[in-house]
């Protein structure tokens, strides 16, 4: 163990130079995933304030509180911290490693956004055009109101027409008022309705059960998290004339070497999937199995009819990155173009003014499938103006930061999460990290592989 760390942290390659229970140096973590890497301070990174990271995982893994954690940090296109502690399965004591693969929930949402904004740049449509050009049944939408007491109704609201119609852009904002399980006067029967009624249901049919429900607002008028992100998969659907499955997989994850993000996980790959768990209120929040890491998950069985834009991939960190390199590069990586640099702005500015996204706190707007950070101070986030991200329900999460040319992605499996703060310290930890003076080094910035 001795003569291991010593040899790499002679290298220089990263801050916590050993994968726990796994004995492979950085070098050989981040080689084996076809990602650069340097040292820390080859990017204006401190090796030393990177080290505070894996300790600080460890105490969550420690206390029960999540079963293992991976992290990575890239900047200027080059990985300078890539690691992975505890158990990729807790109750086999099989231990996480850095190609652990992750149910990444939401974080599905902004690969369907850059499907969909891959269309746009074909000429398909416009971001103001109404979606019902290509979804008729979501023409002539109402929306549920409060019933004034004066009027004698058979429930609790009734229906008006929509102010305007539901365009692109609204179903990318999520300012298109679509019902949700958790808000608005319709929330049984949304819960009814998305239930999955036949093994081989698809997010059209879906879609189209959701259509035939009242909006909970005007859209354009609030920012309300929902459903949108499979309308846009749908769309997807609907404008390439291919699967959403198909379309990752031809258009994204094979051209982007991508090689471990699907919506449903191969069974030669079942043994790096990672178990899924919840915290136990009876024991102090320690952890609890949910679900198994065997092929009879529901991310693994048949039937493969489900494919969901907002929240249905399997992926691991290193593909993930790989994705935000792109991003972060302007759409390309390694001469692979998927969007051009002004969609890449177009999508990572804030769309939707002064509304509130009350999921990420005050600070925040929303772009085309992204967060974006619009105010620093009230963002209580040691990030730039203009970084964007978002997390998935099973506690990952990653972010972009143009200025400094950083990306972080943190993931583990417990749902819910609210009660930890391992990705927002995460984020700090890769942030405090850097150390030069907020000057490019130079203007050459290797992408990934």
């Amino acid at each position: 163990m001795k003569r291991l760390l010593a040899l790499a942290l002679a290298a220089a390659i990263m801050s916590v130079p050993l994968l726990a229970q796994t004995r492979s140096t950085t070098s050989d973590k981040a080689s084996s995933v076809g990602l650069p890497i340097a040292k820390p301070e080859e990017v204006g990174m401190s090796s030393e304030r990177l080290a505070r990271i894996r300790p600080a995982m460890q105490r969550y893994v420690d206390r029960k509180e999540v079963p293992g954690v991976v992290t990575i940090v890239a900047r200027r296109g080059k990985v300078v911290h890539f690691d992975a502690i505890g158990f990729r399965d807790a109750e086999a004591q099989a231990p996480m490693a850095t190609d652990t693969i992750f149910r990444i929930a939401s974080m599905t949402k902004p690969i369907a956004s850059v499907a969909l904004m891959m269309l746009y740049e074909e000429g398909y449509f416009l971001l103001t055009d109404p979606i019902s050009k290509w979804l008729p049944e979501f023409a002539d939408m109402k929306v549920a109101v409060a019933a004034p007491p004066s009027e004698r109704l058979a429930g609790p609201y009734k229906l008006v027409p929509a102010a305007r119609p539901i365009t692109i852009k609204h179903v990318l904002t999520h300012t298109a008022g679509l019902p949700n399980s958790y808000r608005g006067f319709t929330v049984a029967e949304y819960t009814k309705t998305t239930a999955k009624v036949k093994p081989d249901e698809t997010m059209a049919d879906r879609v189209k059960r959701i259509a035939r429900m009242p909006l909970n607002f005007h859209p354009g008028d609030a920012w309300e998290y929902g459903p949108g992100t499979d309308v846009v998969g749908v769309l997807v659907e609907k404008i390439s004339g291919m699967s959403l499955d198909e379309f990752f997989r031809k258009r994204i994850f094979e051209p982007l070497g991508m090689k471990d993000t699907h919506f449903y996980l191969p069974a030669s790959k079942v043994n790096r999937l990672v178990a899924l768990y919840q915290p136990d209120a009876e024991a102090n929040n320690r952890i609890k199995l949910t679900e198994a890491p065997t092929a009879e998950s529901r991310w693994v069985k048949e039937p493969h009819t489900m494919f969901s834009g907002a929240g249905g991939l399997v992926s691991t960190a290193a593909d993930y990155v790989r994705f935000h390199q792109m991003m972060l590069n302007g759409g390309e990586l390694n001469g692979v173009r998927l969007l051009g640099r002004k969609t890449v702005e177009l999508m990572t500015t804030n769309h939707i003014g002064d509304l509130q996204v009350w999921l990420t706190g005050p600070g925040y707007g929303f772009g085309l499938g992204y967060s974006v950070i619009k105010d620093v101070g009230q963002s209580a986030v040691t990030s730039s103006v203009g970084t964007y991200g978002w997390g998935g329900a099973f506690c990952t999460y990653f972010w972009v930061d143009p200025a400094e040319e950083l990306i972080g992605v943190v993931m583990t499996q417990v749902a819910p999460y609210t009660h930890l703060n391992i990705r927002q310290e995460f984020q700090v930890l890769a942030n405090q990290a850097i150390v030069d003076s907020g000057k490019k080094a130079n203007s050459n910035h290797a992408a990934a592989p």
